[in-house]
């Protein structure tokens, strides 16, 4: 079968195209899964580098993210079988509960081969079904930004209507904050540097828009926009030097969610959140518990994932490249 392959940690350049890779074959308790769409997320480029605090195995096949259909189910497999539309779970041990060390060791695209391939071979519970509604193209942007964002909003951020929330940039997990806060009924500020992404932006959703070019100080825009009360959660994805901003328009008792691998490190004065009380959580993705509720809402509201562009498999390199320029908005799709 043909599958994409890390053969060295520099960059795009170190990812080749295996045409000759063995056909993996589901043993007890796993699925076979021929992959229709697989999704890019800013941690396949650290891997893809050798900048992943994770680390990942030699010749790893990348990429957390992707979806497709049952084709070939083990022995003693109870949840799946064949034709069902599934997406693989970022993380292949964490099901449900509070994260763990155990729960967290084996992910996709890192520690264990990952979906840009043309079959895979899942654990049945490092897998799940996906909404009906979605393309597989649609369903592969939800594993990784899609679930991190609904742990951010609704399991630490507890999201609830008429509440305020801070999302920066418009990147994949911005994007799917935004729709989940909407879908909450909150009130979402947005940032970027570009004034055509925060119009498109409002087109979904999105009540303000502040351009950081414009606007350095987006923090004092933001208590603005709150008339000084400043708002209830931050979605911080912006990187290095955005979150001393972030806690400058936080609420008195209100939560900032750190973002995986993209919030950038720097060193912060402690004391707003000491003297504001303000709560400062990580989020690492999700369980598939939490995968299952998010898919739940996503289906009852209908909700389609922000695509920003769809890449044949054979171009998965030039998808890569599309992503590293951070002129996308929303997720950057390849279709297998």
């Amino acid at each position: 079968m043909k599958a994409y392959e890390i053969k060295e940690a520099i960059g795009i350049k170190g990812i080749v195209l295996n045409l000759d890779r063995q056909m993996p074959q589901p043993g007890h308790w796993e699925i076979k899964v021929r992959v229709r769409a697989a999704s890019l997320n800013f941690r396949d480029l650290l891997i893809a580098k050798g900048g992943y605090r994770g680390g990942s195995k030699p010749s790893v096949i990348p990429l957390s993210d992707g979806a497709g259909e049952v084709v070939d189910v083990g022995p003693s497999v109870s949840r799946f079988k064949v034709g069902d539309r599934v997406a693989g779970a970022f993380f292949q041990g964490w099901t449900s509960g509070a994260i763990t060390p155990d729960g967290i060791t084996r992910a996709l695209g890192g520690t264990v081969d990952g979906m840009l391939a043309e079959y895979v071979v899942l654990p049945e519970i490092g897998a799940i079904h996906v909404p009906n509604h979605l393309t597989f193209e649609q369903a592969a942007t939800l594993p990784c930004a899609g679930l991190t964002a609904w742990n951010a909003l609704v399991e630490v951020g507890g999201i609830r209507a008429g509440q305020t929330v801070l999302l920066l940039g418009t990147g994949g997990v911005s994007l799917f904050a935004l729709q989940f806060a909407k879908l909450h009924g909150a009130k979402v500020i947005l940032t970027s540097s570009s004034d055509k992404k925060l119009a498109h932006a409002k087109t979904f959703g999105a009540d303000e828009g502040i351009n950081y070019r414009d606007s350095p100080e987006w923090d004092k825009s933001v208590v603005g926009l709150t008339r000084g009360r400043g708002v209830d959660l931050v979605v911080e994805v912006g990187g290095p030097g955005t979150l001393e901003r972030s806690i400058r328009s936080t609420k008195v008792g209100g939560t900032i969610a750190l973002i995986g691998v993209v919030t950038g490190s720097g060193q912060i004065d402690p004391r707003p959140l000491i003297s504001r009380a303000i709560r400062l959580q990580g989020v690492f993705v999700g369980s598939l518990e939490m995968f299952a509720e998010m898919n739940a809402a996503v289906t009852i509201a209908g909700l389609a994932p922000v695509i920003d562009r769809v890449f044949p498999f054979e171009q998965a390199l030039d998808a890569y490249a599309h992503l590293e320029k951070g002129a996308h908005f929303g997720k950057v799709v390849i279709s297998v």
